[in-house]
């Protein structure tokens, strides 16, 4: 979708955030991740979390860990939280994501399972970050081959759950799809938000969608597997319809990027990455600017 404004994303200088492994002999990784602030102004991450070598099948917990703040405070690492039930056939559990609303906190994230068409988009709830309950209805939605990496973005009165998967359940196009919803619950049927013109089932370059809205439009984020710490931007006025035309030029070598934004001040973002055989996250600070303007 072509543009007639100008987006330019600006990195800074990278610095690790976070190696959670038990020990320098005990090396473990952070793979697909999100962070949140607490109401006491506290930063949250989850995200995978497993002994080094990779080994996403058996990918079972999130990490949970805090800091004051995101400036070098250090790390408390907290007890993990929701591992996969196994007892049900889940055999992992993949990116989880964190909104708050309404005064509770909502994460969504992938349950795996042997079918690759039968991976689940599930819902947990926590009034505190730490205890969680599983969403009573059940999973929320199937999608594709690989159904995964869940982003929950608020847009007016709506909800939009971007995911990434194929355009059919057996494989094809790598796609990220995206649905809508009023209560966060019950979401439409899906939509295309973007379509990569590579086909395949596992992998492939439309990984961990992060979208973020700028000015009057939005920047869709996603990770290129096939150059594993590779991040690719497009830019579009409809957050429903990304296209190749959008992209954005810019080197972000980060895997499983994620745009956290600074609540106090909109324009004050960073992007983290992390991945398998990484030492953990990393971060650094991303300015967006539309036409020269911080957005």
């Amino acid at each position: 979708m072509p543009h007639d404004v100008l987006i330019r994303l600006v990195p800074g200088d990278r610095r690790r955030l976070l190696d959670a492994s038990p020990s320098p002999d005990e090396p473990w990784y952070i793979n697909d991740h999100t962070l949140i602030r607490d109401r006491e102004g506290r930063w949250h991450v989850f995200g995978i979390w497993h002994p080094e070598p990779a080994d996403p099948a058996h990918e079972r917990l999130f990490l949970h860990a805090s800091t004051a703040d995101l400036e070098g405070a250090p790390w408390t690492i907290h007890d993990p939280v929701i591992p996969a039930r196994t007892e049900i056939g889940e055999e992992h559990v993949w990116a989880p994501h964190v909104i708050e609303h309404e005064g509770r906190f909502r994460m969504f994230y992938c349950g795996g399972r042997a079918d690759h068409a039968d991976y689940r988009i599930e819902l947990a709830t926590s009034d505190d970050l730490f205890t969680w309950e599983l969403h009573p209805g059940g999973s929320l939605v199937t999608d594709g081959f690989d159904a995964r990496d869940p982003m929950v973005l608020r847009d007016g009165d709506r909800w939009l759950l971007y995911c990434t998967r194929t355009s059919t359940p057996q494989g094809g196009f790598h796609e990220v799809s995206v649905r809508t919803s009023e209560d966060l619950v019950t979401w439409s049927d899906p939509l295309v938000a973007y379509r990569s013109t590579q086909s395949g089932t596992v992998g492939g370059p439309t990984e961990s969608p992060f979208v973020v809205p700028v000015g009057e439009g939005w920047l869709l984020f996603v990770c290129e597997s096939g150059e594993y710490d590779r991040t690719l931007a497009y830019y579009s006025t409809d957050p429903l319809r990304f296209e190749d035309s959008g992209q954005v030029e810019v080197d972000l070598e980060e895997h499983c990027a994620e745009i956290v934004t600074d609540p106090g001040d909109p324009t004050r973002r960073w992007i983290t990455g992390g991945g398998w055989g990484r030492g953990g996250l990393t971060i650094r600070p991303l300015a967006i600017l539309v036409d020269g303007v911080p957005a």
